[in-house]
């Protein structure tokens, strides 16, 4: 009986030692797995077009860590993305047509993620990846469209669309500027793209032991073109005749990127982390001011392309994508020239590190080319589309093209072969009808697709427990085409605007809203002036920073549409035209505007609604 207990004991000791064994082997196993899943880095620079770099062919710019890295990496020769930011970055971060994700534009009101889009960051961080976001994100500023309610556990980053623009901290002017570290304002010291390579470096050193995910987008050589001296100094000596002074500025921004890249390079090795890092180098679109044709006078340089940011052409949306991955085996130099797009991303990343789609996820429009980066190729006959909307209400063939390998149909009617005519001015349709035809049609099934949801909506929240108040600009407000002051500088100069913003009131009751002429950090009064900022001040200033303007404002008016219209008077030395009011729950329009002296009415460029 005894002998019994004993061998029954014994039985479950060793049970209990076997499986604890077994049990440690798996977690070995699974800490194992993760540790070897490939680390990511991606570096999205803003406006450096295909030809602002040495090693495509630009003998002026210098570029040199970008130059060497190309030497250790596989480039996507045919590579492209929207003629303008923020489409760009929503078809990077989703894998689909940004038009339909509701980002057709990069102010108005339709700049901003739908809500159902999952990200690169929702991916990663499903998979157990630290993720982390520096510098631009330009996809929306308030919940629930901020990178950190988007799968970014770690962010620093400016507000809109660029340094100083309507959404981003007051007075930033590139130089030791307030930016949002998890959503929230923290000064920084430094030049805005130093500051976000730094914190970025920052994040992979407390991260190196676990897989991450970096998305690292420097605002810059966005406009306004604000450098450090000796960066414009490498080129303010040369003749204006091979490069207006702009495009000096330019130059430098790109030079000091490079020189930030090459930091990031060292860092990596320094930490034995950089074999098993994918890291990737691309633009969001075309050149801005890296190639000037003005009256036949040429100055820059375009890899001789036609169009830059904005255009339909080559110009305007082919830029470098280069894919360096040593334990991958892809770090040698080799050209890859299948038509691709930043639409491919997310699932290339996916296949390569061996993890799922985002949960949720709709459906995608890229495929994944880590087969043509191994040296097969499935993807040669492939169709794919570019446009620039930057309208309220898309419009059919507006500023489009239509590609599949080296033909390009745009607009519907012109059709290039870029193989013989980079440039873009021969003009082949008619020779080619049935090529035409089948581009059409291809069209006309992509427009049905991204078209359906074109009058949704996209509401911001009023009233959430995740964003409570809640900050409208007038960089977001729908309305006339154009006018909406999307920058500090128009704020500055009291750009007229109108429009509307979209708002969805999420629960009945007391709300207090408040509209402003400058925001809140600002501390100034409604009818005030501010200072101009100077070049002398601030050295590497591209020009003075206007005085902000007096506008005189003499009352306030708000409307949420079908509930009320209020209005107030503007009180001497106020800040704000306040309102108390009582909001019904559901989907609204919302209006604020001042009226000046003149009877005029303007936009209110900064509002603050808070449930009470």
């Amino acid at each position: 009986m005894r002998y019994s207990k004993v061998k029954s004991t014994l039985f479950v000791i060793l049970s209990f030692i076997f499986m604890t064994g077994c049990s440690n082997k798996k977690q070995l196993k699974k800490d194992k797995e993760e540790k070897s899943k490939p680390n990511v880095i991606i570096v999205i620079t803003d406006d450096q077009g295909y030809g602002d770099l040495g090693v495509h062919g630009n003998n002026i710019i210098k570029t040199p860590n970008i130059d060497s890295f190309y030497t250790e990496s596989s480039h996507l020769t045919n590579f492209h993305v929207g003629p303008t930011c923020a489409p760009t970055r929503a078809g990077l971060m989703t894998g689909r047509y940004a038009n339909s994700t509701g980002v057709w534009h990069t102010v108005g009101g339709w700049s901003l993620l739908r809500e159902n889009e999952k990200t690169l960051a929702n991916m990663f961080a499903e998979a157990g990846y630290n993720t982390g976001g520096f510098g631009k994100w330009h996809l929306g500023d308030n919940y629930p469209f901020r990178p950190e309610d988007r799968g970014f556990q770690e962010t620093v980053m400016h507000g809109g669309g660029g340094v100083q623009q309507t959404p981003d901290y007051w007075d930033n002017t590139y130089f030791n500027d307030t930016y949002f570290h998890n959503g929230k304002p923290e000064k920084y010291e430094g030049y805005c793209t130093d500051v976000f390579f730094d914190e970025a470096i920052k994040f992979i050193e407390t991260n190196k032991d676990e897989p991450f995910f970096c998305y690292l987008a420097p605002n810059a050589p966005h406009g306004p073109y604000n450098v450090p001296t000796e960066y414009y100094g490498l080129y303010k000596d040369l003749d204006e005749a091979v490069l207006a002074d702009t495009q000096k500025r330019f130059y430098g921004m790109i030079t000091n990127i490079d020189d930030n890249f090459g930091t990031l390079r060292t860092k990596l090795k320094e930490l034995n982390i950089a074999d098993n890092t994918i890291l990737i180098f691309m633009s969001d679109n075309g050149t801005a001011a890296g190639y000037y044709n003005k009256k036949g006078k040429v100055t820059g340089y375009n890899a001789g392309m036609r169009g830059h940011k904005g255009s339909e052409y080559e110009g305007g949306h082919r830029v470098p994508f280069f894919i360096h991955w040593k334990d991958g085996k892809i770090n040698t130099p080799k050209d890859i020239n299948t038509l691709t797009a930043q639409i491919d991303i997310l699932p290339t990343l996916a296949d390569l590190c061996g993890i799922a789609l985002p949960k949720d996820h709709l459906a995608l429009d890229g495929q994944s080319i880590a087969p043509l980066l191994k040296g097969k190729d499935t993807l040669n006959d492939r169709m794919l589309i570019t446009d620039s909307q930057r309208v309220q209400n898309p419009r059919k063939w507006k500023n489009s093209a239509v590609m599949q390998a080296n033909w390009r149909l745009i607009n519907g009617k012109d059709l290039y072969d870029v193989s013989e005519d980079i440039g873009q001015v021969t003009n082949i349709a008619a020779d080619n009808p049935e090529k035409v035809n089948e581009m059409k049609a291809f069209y006309e099934q992509w427009w049905t697709q991204v078209s359906k949801d074109f009058n949704e909506k996209i509401y911001f929240k009023i009233g959430s427990k995740s964003e409570n108040p809640t900050t409208l600009t007038a960089h977001d407000t729908h309305g006339k085409e154009t006018m909406q002051p999307w920058n500090q500088i128009q704020i500055r100069e009291g750009k007229m605007g109108s429009g509307y913003w979209s708002v969805d009131i999420l629960e009945e009751g007391t709300h207090e809203v408040a509209l402003r002429r400058y925001p809140i950090e600002a501390d100034l009064s409604i009818n005030t002036t501010t200072p101009k900022i100077t070049t002398t001040e601030i050295p590497g200033l591209e020009k003075n920073i206007p005085e902000g303007k007096n506008m005189q404002y003499t009352k306030a008016v708000i409307e949420f549409e079908h509930q009320l219209k209020l209005e107030t008077e503007v009180q001497k030395d106020a800040s704000s035209a306040d309102f108390v009011v009582n909001l019904k729950a559901g989907k609204t329009k919302f209006f604020g505007n001042f009226v000046d002296t003149q009877n005029r009415s303007n936009i209110a460029y900064y509002v603050y609604i808070k449930k009470i």
